[in-house]
């Protein structure tokens, strides 16, 4: 199976691999560690504080905290620094170099203050890393090209992100089964939805409020057109279009960091990125539940979604072609390069195309829903060894569109209501870690696979020398 991913990524990924670059595999040699004066405190702090810019990218664009670590310590490796402690938490990076038994040892230590979806950034820093590994780079210059990653302007404009937002709900509004008129008001209301919160995240409004206003946004215009168009035959279900922003509003969220830390070793951090996931989507539910009690005085009562929808073959291909487009569009609204989108496309269609084809079976959607996730990690690790693209990229908008919108609305309407909805709520956690857990070891599976002459970015386990 990974074998045939494989091939077919090289195929279909064939007229943009041209213009990646890379070295030629064979002639990619591990640079070797430059030898460094112990004694020379400014080159020591020079290559510290390198390792901990570089750190900082990758954490503040959700990498775990054991691959952030590695990748500071290889750093410092290649430079000389051997024998240098690091120590990884939700928003710091500490580094010690110890210089031997006679001189004091040098620490460095360096704050994440915001989390930032460019993916651009996390690209250019990924080949950095291969730079030094490949080309061994001096620290100043590495230095040179840091500053020029974090002060570039994004790549796209905002107002092309803002639509990517919209179109990402549109295709999610696509992969629930939904009807032209449903992707339509999906599309315009998180487009108002983003913009709102934008303004909000000017002001300095913490993240939870923004997460629960755009909870309450989302509900409104669902609201508004129901006792319109409930009788119309369009086709208009409200359920859809707050379960999509509800999905798009969880998108980015750090539950894959969670999980990869809990798993690689890192509980400390992992339970803080899991305490971020749960309250800002505590924020969404309580903005929705709100939104809900608010039209409720108006006399407009949403109907309530009691169960799934039912499935069928016919409904695989829109399910593959949604899943393919909000993909898509989640990777340019986080300013992916455009090297990444079609690598996105793919991923979207396969995560969505495998759950389509499990939820035919009688494996539950839990199961169908990791076994895809597993697929996604698979083809997002592939990704990354053929220097495309960090697999963080790919994993992460890969599953963006099979994110537990609708049992999180169906749990909250149930308990608001007293009909229930404990198990559903149950479910779409479920759903949320077996997608983290699947995509996890979906990349882990990609590396084993690695050919040996191309250096691995991300590695989950530092390799015995």
């Amino acid at each position: 199976m990974a074998g045939f991913l494989s091939r077919t990524l090289d195929r279909l990924m064939g007229p943009w691999q041209a213009t990646i670059d890379t070295i030629e595999p064979g002639s990619i040699v591990v640079a070797p560690r430059k030898p460094i004066d112990l004694h020379d405190e400014a080159s020591i702090t020079e290559v510290l504080d390198l390792a901990l810019r570089i750190g900082a990218v990758l954490l503040d664009a959700g990498t775990g905290a054991i691959d952030t670590r590695h990748q500071v310590e290889f750093v410092a490796n290649i430079y000389g620094l051997e024998d240098v402690d690091v120590d990884v938490t939700f928003n710091t990076i500490l580094i010690c170099a110890r210089r031997g038994s006679t001189l004091p040892p040098i620490t460095a230590s360096r704050t994440v203050y915001y989390r930032s979806l460019d993916f651009t950034r996390l690209a250019q820093v990924d080949r950095l890393v291969r730079k030094i590994r490949q080309l061994s780079i001096t620290p100043t210059t590495a230095h040179r090209i840091v500053d020029e990653i974090t002060d570039a302007p994004h790549p796209y404009p905002r107002w092309v992100a803002t639509i990517a937002w919209g179109l990402m709900a549109l295709g999610i509004g696509v992969f629930l089964g939904g009807t032209w008129i449903v992707w339509l008001t999906a599309f315009a209301t998180t487009v108002v939805v983003i913009e709102f919160n934008r303004r909000l995240n000017r002001i300095g409004t913490p993240p939870f409020f923004q997460q629960m206003a755009g909870g309450f946004l989302a509900v409104l215009p669902a609201a508004l057109l129901y006792p319109v168009l409930e009788n119309s035959g369009l086709g208009f279900s409200p359920q859809q279009i707050i379960a999509t922003g509800i999905i798009v509003l969880l998108s980015g969220l750090t539950l894959v960091g969670s999980v990869q830390d809990a798993i690689t070793g890192a509980p400390i951090t992992a339970a803080a990125r899991f305490t971020e996931v749960l309250v800002m989507t505590g924020g969404i539910m309580i903005g929705v539940a709100l939104s809900i009690r608010f039209v409720g005085l108006f006399h407009v009562h949403l109907p309530a979604l009691t169960a799934v929808p039912p499935f069928g073959a016919a409904d695989v291909p829109a399910r593959v072609i949604g899943g393919a487009i909000s993909a898509f569009a989640f990777a340019l609204a986080s300013y992916a390069e455009r090297r990444a989108l079609p690598a996105a496309f793919i991923s979207g269609a396969i995560g969505s195309g495998v759950t389509a084809a499990l939820f035919l079976t009688d494996l539950g959607p839990i199961f169908s829903y990791a076994a895809a996730a597993i697929i996604v990690g698979l083809v997002g690790g592939i990704a990354a060894r053929r220097s495309l693209t960090p697999p963080l990229v790919v994993a992460i908008a890969g599953i963006t569109p099979l994110q537990p919108g609708q049992a999180i609305y169906r749990g909250m309407y149930g308990l608001m209501t007293g009909t229930g909805g404990s198990l559903a709520m149950i479910t779409a956690l479920a759903i949320g870690v077996g997608l983290a857990t699947g995509v996890t070891l979906g990349e882990f599976i990609a590396r084993t696979l690695q050919r040996p002459q191309l250096p691995t970015t991300f590695p989950f386990y530092r390799r015995r020398r």
